[in-house]
């Protein structure tokens, strides 16, 4: 078996583009050695040299040289001709690192800031990406430079040598390298497309196409004004709070509200509700106008008043204190395990409408919060995760008047959001200085003369069963551990939403009410 890398290159190729190798290959040698011919990225360049002259003369019956190579290249397909130069270009970015390492893992690798698996975490480098190798500890971690920042790695997940320059070839792309410092991907190739996320100074984009001034990636459009286009390997990606919260908005603001405020539809006291802002939470400043702020948050576009949101350098320090380490699912249904492991049990399914506290990074691996004292874990490959700020929720509160048999229930719902960002408190039952999840629900049905116990599981027991067809605001939705018993509970409050008492970090929120698989669905209102 062959193991050089350079001599495997042409494997897998159709026998006519062999043959054409070849004879490039046999024109290449022989112009070197006639002193006419040098061949650059797979095209042909010729100087004159010693035997410049007899190069130029040849024969009457044999073409030069230069013409014979035109006439082999002018065979090559549009292709063929890309292919040839990533090939030559692929050997002169892989001669370019020193100590070249490949990161070789599925998903990404994590990049901490010390020699531990404990270290804080400060980029991240996805699978075929390189770097460069500084030195190594005792313990097997690399010290390495990558992305232009610098961590380390753990060996166990980084190739070197010959078999990290095999890989590198091989993962060598046409990529569009960052050069502002924050740049909006796009959802289509136009400046006035909705903003899917922000590319940071230095990170590297696989590009896909270039249309209108823009490129395309697999995370959507980019200006080319602010790229450079390059042959290269792909590089870590810095994963700091600064560049990861301040850089992902225009024009910052924090609420500065205790529990939600409300997004309105238009600038006025009664205009419609369309959602709600959770506490510190970011939002884009679009628009100033009497009093009011029109904002950009978490997909809604709307209206609030101006007093309680933070501008300016305000906002700055708000975000920088506030903002914590999250998740945020790429695709709509993510598996989530009780261990760290491929053979671990399935215990729950959580889905993309939620961002989900982080509690710790293990190499291909996220561990996430659900709710207090409930920890799961997810392969790091299907989340994006990075330091963020919380952002608008969806919320339309129902009309009462649209539905006289929804009064009593609407009611509740209306009571129980009085109580939206107040803390969690193990075991607690007060719904303004603290309760637990079926504290919660217990005292708000208390007011409805509906009498539960303070335990989820029993709260289980209680009324009818209900499906998810028959859900109504007022219903209690239950959810289990790894184990299958209930163990936490939240009330249905219509639009596809819970409100619970979640835990200590999250305080009393609104959740999607499927945000994981749901246990149980009970009317204990008796209606």
């Amino acid at each position: 078996m062959n193991n050089n890398p350079r001599k495997n290159l042409g494997a897998g190729l159709s026998p006519q583009r062999r043959k054409r190798r070849r004879a490039l290959t046999t024109l290449q040698k022989t112009a070197a050695g006639l002193g006419a011919v040098l061949l650059v990225c797979g095209t042909a360049a010729f100087v004159q040299g010693r035997a410049g002259k007899t190069a130029r003369k040849g024969t009457a019956n044999t073409p030069s040289n230069a013409e014979a190579v035109q006439t082999i290249e002018a065979t090559l397909s549009p292709e063929e001709s890309r292919a040839a130069e990533l090939e030559a270009n692929a050997r002169t970015v892989v001669d370019s690192y020193h100590n070249l390492g490949i990161v070789n893992v599925e998903g990404y690798l994590n990049m901490h800031k010390e020699g531990s698996q404990k270290s804080d975490v400060n980029g991240k480098l996805f699978g075929g990406s390189a770097c460069e190798i500084l030195d190594k500890t005792e313990d097997g971690w690399y010290h390495i430079s990558s992305g232009g920042f610098e961590g380390y790695v753990h060996s166990d997940y980084v190739k070197t040598g010959d078999e990290a320059k095999a890989l590198a070839l091989q993962n060598v792309k046409r990529r569009a390298i960052v050069k502002a410092d924050k740049l909006n991907i796009r959802s289509a190739p136009s400046k006035d497309a909705d903003s899917v996320g922000t590319a940071l100074q230095n990170e590297r984009y696989e590009v896909l196409g270039e249309q209108d001034g823009f490129v395309q990636t697999r995370s959507g459009y980019i200006s080319e004004d602010y790229v450079e286009i390059q042959d290269c390997l792909n590089e870590a990606r810095k994963q700091d709070l600064r560049a990861m919260v301040l850089n992902m908005y225009d024009n910052l603001g924090v609420s500065e509200v205790t529990g939600y405020l409300n997004i309105r539809e238009e600038p006025k006291e009664d205009g419609k509700i369309i959602g709600k802002l959770t506490s510190k939470a970011g939002c884009d400043v679009l628009e100033t106008a009497n009093g009011w702020l029109k904002i950009k948050s978490g997909g809604i576009t709307g209206y609030v008043k101006a007093e309680y949101i933070a501008t300016g350098e305000q906002a700055k320090e708000e975000a920088m204190q506030n903002a914590s380490l999250m998740a945020i699912v790429h695709t709509d249904v993510l598996n989530a395990r009780a261990e760290p492991k491929e053979d671990s049990a399935i215990w729950t399914q959580i889905n993309n409408s939620e961002r989900y506290p982080v509690v710790e990074q293990l190499d291909g691996w996220v561990k996430l919060e659900l709710e207090e004292g409930d920890d799961v874990f997810v392969k790091s490959e299907y989340v994006e995760v990075r330091y963020a700020l919380n952002e608008a929720i969806h919320f339309s509160p129902q009309e009462e008047a649209e539905q006289a048999s929804l009064s009593r229930r609407q009611q509740l719902v209306n009571y129980s959001l009085q109580f939206l960002g107040n803390p969690y408190v193990w075991g607690g039952t007060s719904l303004e200085h603290g309760a637990d999840c079926s504290g919660f629900t217990m005292k708000i049905m208390e007011r409805y003369g509906v009498s539960l116990p303070h335990y989820s599981g029993a709260q289980a027991q209680m009324g009818k069963k209900v499906s998810e067809s028959e859900m109504r605001p007022g219903d209690l939705v239950f959810y289990s551990n790894s184990r299958g018993t209930i163990n936490h509970v939240g009330i249905y409050i219509g639009n596809g939403q819970i409100v619970n008492a979640a835990s200590r970090r999250s305080g009393i929120k609104i959740s999607s009410w499927n945000y994981r698989t749901p246990r149980a669905i009970r009317n204990v209102l008796g209606d």
